[in-house]
């Protein structure tokens, strides 16, 4: 898979098939749209790519939106791997680009950069400055520019549409269980650990810490994880909040890993989550804290 973090294309990726979003999460109904597009590629006999932008815009346009995304930029370049998928346009969203009108987006962009053939989209599909283009303006601008647009239909389980909102919510809430199941995989965070106040080492579970940056925050409290990275993959406990037994200020996520006691700072780190345990309390001390922690060990041993 071909990356491109500019509009300069190979002219073997011209003349594609190409699906355009943010992709946010790689879900079922983004893997369905992946999968029909790949079919029209090959059908046709022409390259298929995507074309998605960094930062996510509801994110640019809205600054107090922080904590938003199920995955990262790099976890989705790697999900997007298995799909085997031809190139990848990543475009920057800046104030400049925000500015360009659906019109020029489609001569620009569709058109003039790429040569597209087949567009597909979803029919809530919105671009250009005020977001003003949409599905009619696409078609409206096809044969003109000699494109076709595809309108991908929504992937339901249960007559309920798979969305990035819907995931975003069950990972809010909890319903841990119920995001994996609509990602077709399980929702992980991916980071670096860094160091902090060693106090669960201190009490006899060290941890790592892990910045949950811009990701989407879960329900606090603790869940059953698997840990891994290009060495190896372990169970282990994680918690999510601001550990109001120690008066914490700062979101954190913490993670015990079974059967590794070393010191892994700097290190990356994928955390994936399988089950949420109970929610964030306050102890009234250290002793009482320790004897939940070894319920919760107990508990997660037996879900992992």
């Amino acid at each position: 898979m071909k990356i491109y973090n500019n509009l300069t294309i190979n002219k073997k990726h011209k003349n594609a098939v190409v699906a355009i979003g943010n992709f946010d999460g790689l879900h079922l109904g983004h893997q369905k749209v992946i999968l029909q597009a790949k079919k029209k590629a090959k059908k046709n006999k022409l390259p298929l790519g995507l074309i998605t932008f960094e930062p996510m815009p509801v994110m640019f346009f809205n600054s107090k939106i922080k904590n938003h995304r199920i995955n990262s930029y790099l976890q989705k370049k790697e999900q997007l791997k298995k799909y085997k998928i031809d190139f990848l346009i990543n475009i920057k969203f800046n104030k400049l680009f925000s500015l360009i009108k659906a019109e020029q987006f489609i001569n620009e962009v569709i058109f003039k950069k790429t040569k597209t053939k087949f567009i597909f989209v979803s029919k809530n599909f919105k671009f250009g400055n005020k977001r003003l283009g949409n599905i009619k303006t696409l078609k409206k601008y096809e044969k003109v520019f000699g494109y076709k647009t595809i309108i991908t239909t929504p992937f339901k389980i249960k007559k309920k549409i798979i969305s990035s909102t819907l995931i975003r919510k069950k990972i809010s809430t909890g319903k841990i269980k119920d995001a994996n199941s609509l990602l077709g995989r399980k929702w992980s965070v991916f980071g670096v650990v860094s160091k902090g106040h060693q106090r669960g080492r201190k009490i006899g579970f060290p941890t790592c810490n892990i910045n949950l940056k811009d990701y989407i925050i879960p329900k606090l409290g603790v869940y059953s994880v698997f840990i891994r990275n290009k060495k190896f993959k372990k169970k282990g406990i994680a918690n999510i909040g601001y550990r109001p037994t120690f008066n914490g200020q700062n979101l954190l996520l913490e993670v015990n890993i079974f059967g590794i006691d070393r010191n892994l700072y700097n290190k990356e780190l994928n955390i994936d989550f399988i089950k949420f345990i109970r929610a964030e309390k306050k102890f009234k001390g250290l002793s009482e804290l320790k004897k939940q922690i070894l319920i919760d060990i107990k508990q997660v041993k037996k879900n992992v």
